[in-house]
């Protein structure tokens, strides 16, 4: 086996991950931590500065409520989520993060953000709840923020970047911290805390992307998001839900920058090939989905299911109508031929400022194709499968709510772990971001604010339970030997082939991920399946991802670098059976436009107007699928 030093790690509280959520968890953390003597820790597996789904910054912050302006109430906010998911959201958790995060924006602001201001030095809204800025600087920004926190609260040597979590330690029925390895250095790692926080991000990558060969890197969710979160709350016994509820975002085709922008700002249309506008031409056909079809705002897996029937009737491509846009909001000034020239030049700023500030892709793909966003329209298209609680998806663990606002049907599940916001039903184990369920629409300024509740729940949780874990040697070196294991398996086998990827002793990173991408393409509604799938599909795509899960066994890694790989894709796994069994269980079609159930076509607010709940055993190794009342709170 390679020589690794095992290095030991005790804190109170441990934060893994370095994302929004997680910042907005050390900030908060360092406040309550330096008042009451509690010892914090961060892992990350990058660096904080670059860290998770901001890594590239953004061009607006899509969760700005405006409490109390006389603009918007809370209320709206839950009824905005409620909408958009087709009825199923946690709404005490979307409540609890609007009235928050507010706060969270104006921190930002205060730490440097610019954000854009109108005449009257208001925020300028690009639609209801988003708010424009410069952001190519927005993570680091947070990051600098969060690290200041810790460092004047006095914390020494409290963060560990480039370094991987791959296991939650458990002790009986508790976490009790995590285990994993440097990607820089030979060393292993076990950091036991009193209290974690599994903060990594949502997955990308589980499907065969749209984009291959050269672009198969490109995502507009960062592709190194290996559903790290969802594997550890799962390993360790969290309740999940909302599993299915994967994001099917609409994206400039290849590039995959983002449409928002354009839609709320730019106020341009999306036509086929003829120039028909889908979203007009098929408006009846939304009368299926009522009672959300046809109500405002139109969800975002009907807007995707619109513009999908096109193409299926053979009207591709679609086209994000740029030109016709910049022309339309330049009309005004076209009597006066300076103002007009100048007001050209505006737009087409901000038209590649768009994609400048978070998809660099975007941009470098429009230039290498010719393409002038004032005079040339851009094909746009439904990209892969993501996981991602905290936008359009909903997948996540199912954890604690603000008791004056979470419903008594849901309070019972923490009555014997004890109610502490953020928590999952696994004692000691907290989770906000892309790693709670059905609380989506929090975006990047609502999982900062929901890193800060959940963290305040943490402390609150170890000054109950102020117990130090321990772990024994054996434990470390089962775990350390675990581990290690693929670049062991290599060393032992690399001899036995003159190809180093090609060895019938093991299976390396890259090609086990495409044989899973090709598993959840095929049988669980990719795009190469339309979105389409049925329960004969479904079955065998399970037998073949369990056929998957006893070759994992066999990962090999050369290197540091493939052993993280093997590790991520360890994680996609499972991450992908549990979306699996949940689109299996749920036996109806509710999201047309994320996927389609063949034999379940239509939805059905009788039986199904409920969450999708599951917990994975870990002695057993069995799955328990459920239903939970999804409860009204305005």
């Amino acid at each position: 086996m390679p020589n690794f030093e095992t290095v030991v790690v005790n804190t109170d509280l441990l934060i893994i991950g370095g994302g929004m959520s997680a910042c907005g968890a050390a900030f908060e953390a360092a406040y309550w931590a330096k008042k009451h003597n509690v010892k914090v820790t961060v892992v990350d597996k990058a660096a904080m500065d670059r860290s998770g789904a901001v890594a590239m910054g953004l061009s607006a912050i899509n969760q700005y409520v405006a409490y109390g302006k006389n603009r918007n109430t809370l209320e709206d906010y839950v009824r905005y989520v409620r909408q958009d998911l087709m009825g199923i959201s946690r709404e005490d958790l979307v409540y609890d993060i609007a009235r928050h995060v507010d706060s969270s924006v104006h921190l930002f602001e205060k730490w440097g953000l610019p954000i854009w201001k109108d005449e009257n030095g208001e925020y300028v809204h690009e639609g209801r709840w988003q708010i424009m800025i410069n952001g190519e600087s927005y993570k680091v920004i947070v990051a600098e923020a969060a690290k200041n926190a810790m460092n004047e609260a006095g914390f020494k040597d409290w963060l560990y970047e480039r370094v991987f979590i791959v296991e939650p330690l458990m002790d009986g029925d508790k976490c009790i911290g995590g285990v994993g390895f440097s990607v820089r250095e030979n060393k292993f790692y076990v950091f036991l805390a009193k209290a974690t926080m599994a903060l990594m991000g949502g997955a990308v990558h589980v499907f065969r992307p749209r984009s291959v060969g050269e672009g198969l890197g490109r995502a507009w969710y960062p592709p190194w998001n290996a559903g790290s979160t969802a594997y550890f709350t799962i390993k360790a016994g969290a309740e999940m839900t909302c599993q299915e509820v994967r994001f099917i975002p609409i994206r400039f085709k290849d590039g995959y920058g983002p449409v928002g922008a354009w839609f709320l700002l730019f106020k341009s249309r999306a036509t086929n090939s003829l120039g028909e506008e889908y979203m007009v031409t098929r408006k009846g056909e939304l009368t299926r989905w009522e009672p959300y079809g046809l109500a405002k705002p139109m969800p975002a897996n009907l807007r995707n299911y619109l513009g999908m029937e096109d193409i299926m009737e053979g009207k591709g491509p679609i086209y994000m109508r740029t030109e016709e846009a910049i022309a339309n909001l330049a009309a005004k000034y076209k009597d006066d031929p300076k103002a007009f020239k100048k007001k050209m030049k505006e737009l087409e700023a901000e038209a590649w400022e768009d994609f400048l500030d978070m998809t660099i892709s975007q941009a470098l793909l429009w230039a290498g194709l010719d393409i002038q966003p004032e005079e040339k329209s851009s094909e746009i298209a439904p990209a892969e499968p993501y996981f991602i609680g905290s936008h359009s998806g909903a997948s996540g663990a199912w954890v604690c709510g603000a008791p004056d606002v979470m419903p008594p049907e849901y309070a019972k599940d923490w009555e014997k772990v004890g109610q502490y916001v953020g928590m999952t039903t696994v004692k000691g184990l907290f989770t906000a971001g892309d790693g709670s369920g059905a609380s989506s629409h929090k975006f990047s300024s609502g999982s900062h604010a929901e890193g800060r509740m959940a963290a305040k729940g943490a402390i609150a949780y170890i000054l109950d339970n102020n117990t130090a874990p321990t772990i024994d040697d054996a434990t470390i070196n089962k775990w350390k030997e675990l581990i290690i294991a693929p670049m062991a398996r290599f060393e032992q086998y690399a001899a036995v082939s003159s190809d180093p990827d090609i060895n019938h002793e093991f299976i390396k990173p890259k090609m086990f991920m495409f044989r899973l991408q090709k598993i959840m393409d095929e049988y669980v509604a990719g795009v190469s399946a339309q979105f389409m799938t049925n329960k004969a599909l479904l079955e065998r795509g399970l037998e073949l991802i369990e056929m998957l899960r006893e070759d994992s066994a066999k990962l090999a890694a050369e290197d540091l670098h493939e052993l993280l790989r093997a590790w991520e894709n360890t994680h996609r796994m499972w991450i992908a059976e549990s979306h699996l069994r949940h689109v299996l269980y749920r036996e109806e079609s509710r999201w047309p436009g994320y996927y389609f159930r063949a034999d379940y076509p239509e939805m059905d607010e009788a039986n199904w107007k409920v969450f999708v709940n599951s917990v994975y055993n870990p002695q057993t190794g069995e799955w328990t699928m459920m239903k939970k009342p999804v409860v009204n709170i305005c």
